[in-house]
């Protein structure tokens, strides 16, 4: 062999080698996370497969017993956005969160007394982008896939109110770009932290 060809041969080698490992493997690391097609979002597959961020309780009987979002919320961030929000503390255009819903099963366990998790009702989901939304605040859409029953969930979504999602709820209290980081502990101590912000990294918890 030539060493020319030899070198072609190398080369090609290499190049291959990065595409392959830049070749989205299903859903869960495609460069796109989600996909919307008449005014539809379309429901989202593989998040449990994306970063947990964290899981805020709202239970029923702490809310006269009809909680808006019953009642863990589960919160995913697709692989990334997480990355972007390590390096730089922003969120991406084309972020994405997932937020699964799940029910209190139980209020004791052999380790105390507490909210226990139950079954999955409802899906709900948040999407940053100024291409598809560029007159919602902070380029926020907001979606749910969540039936009124909570027993099934719907294919698509549309989107939902700006009044009643990003107005009057995200924009009142969120701590970061229309997000409730203060609820999301894995988010506050990864914004713009590198590789510290992966865990395990530091001896301090605070964050």
């Amino acid at each position: 062999m030539s060493i020319y060809k030899l070198v072609l041969s190398v080369t090609y080698g290499v190049f291959l080698g990065f595409i392959l490992q830049m070749t989205p493997v299903g859903n869960v690391y495609a460069e796109n996370f989600f996909n919307i097609k008449n005014g539809q979002l379309e429901r989202p597959t593989g998040y449990r497969e994306w970063i947990y961020v964290g899981t805020p309780v709202t239970p029923h009987d702490m809310n006269s017993g009809k909680a808006s979002f019953p009642e863990f919320h589960n919160v995913y961030i697709d692989p990334k956005s997480w990355a972007h929000w390590k390096k730089t503390g922003n969120f991406r255009e084309g972020a994405i969160l997932i937020k699964e819903l799940v029910s209190v099963g139980s209020k004791s366990a052999t380790s105390g007394k507490g909210y226990f998790m139950g079954n999955y009702q409802g899906l709900e989901s948040t999407i940053k982008s100024k291409k598809h939304f560029p007159k919602e605040p902070g380029n926020w859409a907001y979606y749910s896939f969540s039936t009124k029953d909570h027993k099934t969930l719907n294919k698509t979504a549309a989107m939902l109110p700006t009044a009643s999602c990003n107005t009057a709820c995200h924009q009142a209290g969120a701590a970061d770009d229309w997000v409730f980081t203060q609820y999301y502990p894995v988010l506050r101590a990864g914004k713009a932290a590198g590789e510290k912000g992966v865990g395990g990294k530091q001896t301090k918890l605070a964050n």
